[in-house]
């Protein structure tokens, strides 16, 4: 958490410029983060600090009491960034709810910074249990452009599946030593890790 956080501050500080600042707001998944954040990376900056989910009687079993996001957001908002909204089912959906109610259709700009956005792709959470989840990769994604992104495959075809906006998707297999990488395949879109892992590593 800690490390992620620091790459976050330096994501803001290479990419935000001073007075744009105050109307960005940062959403760390849960209250007690931000209280983290405000006495390590985050210690005395303008970006506002802000969380999805607050602590519940019954935080233990996994749930969480989710905020509203009318409640949270402030006219004068102009960028959120949320920050690795994966440990809890209902950080993405708040996630979504912040999309619907303060982005679309608007100037505004949101970017989910370590999302870990595949368990959902990959159907990791049942959609006859998780069926708001499972949406998401049909209402919500196809609206994002991945920026940055790296999946490794281990074992003996292993690789890395890669993207760094503008460029294509790339598909890179290691060497037999590992320490070098060949692109063997690449397109616009996204493939599927089961594609790369069954079809495109194995074919080379």
């Amino acid at each position: 958490m800690t490390e992620s956080m620091q790459l976050i501050r330096e994501f803001c500080d290479r990419f935000i410029t001073p007075e744009k600042a105050t109307r960005t707001r940062i959403f760390f998944p849960e209250a007690n983060e931000v209280k983290v954040a405000r006495k390590s990376a985050f210690e005395g900056v303008s970006f506002k600090l802000d969380y999805l989910t607050k602590p519940s009687f019954f935080q233990d079993f996994g749930f969480v009491n989710k905020v509203k996001m009318s409640d949270r957001v402030k006219p004068e908002d102009e960028l959120f960034l949320v920050a690795y909204p994966y440990f809890n089912v209902d950080e993405m959906l708040v996630v979504e709810e912040l999309y619907k109610e303060a982005v679309m259709n608007t100037g505004r700009k949101l970017i989910i910074f370590n999302g870990e956005l595949d368990r959902i792709r990959s159907g990791y959470y049942p959609p006859f249990f998780y069926p708001k989840l499972a949406a998401l990769s049909q209402n919500l994604f196809p609206k994002m452009e991945t920026v940055y992104y790296i999946h490794n495959f281990k074992g003996r075809n292993g690789g890395t599946l890669y993207r760094c906006y503008p460029h294509p998707w790339k598909v890179l297999k290691r060497s037999g030593s590992g320490k070098k990488t060949t692109c063997i395949h690449q397109q616009e879109t996204m493939p599927s890790l089961k594609e790369v892992a069954l079809k495109i590593l194995p074919s080379t």
